[in-house]
């Protein structure tokens, strides 16, 4: 793809950001299609961030472990990317 191309579809894809920029969650990222990794790239490349991962409390008992998977929120891929203001302008 493009660069304007995948400017299009991340501005088609995103929507405000309390911070004032836009935000793309990663389930629309992954949904475009095999584009997803340059989607990721270009995101970064001009200066989009992970948002930061909340940590979840810990159910804890007996089952705790497993209804997170045993993956702790760093292990995990980011929820959505945060682009700064006039990123897409």
């Amino acid at each position: 793809m493009d660069e304007d191309a995948i400017r299009i579809l991340i501005a088609s894809l995103s929507r405000p950001h309390p911070s004032g920029g836009d935000v793309i969650e990663r389930a629309a990222i992954l949904a475009a299609g095999p584009a997803t990794t340059e989607i990721v790239g270009w995101i970064v490349a001009h200066d989009g961030q992970p948002e930061a991962a909340i940590a979840a409390a810990s159910t804890g008992g007996l089952y705790g472990m497993r209804f997170s998977g045993g993956r702790t929120s760093a292990e995990r891929p980011p929820r959505r990317y945060v682009l700064p203001p006039g990123t897409l302008d």
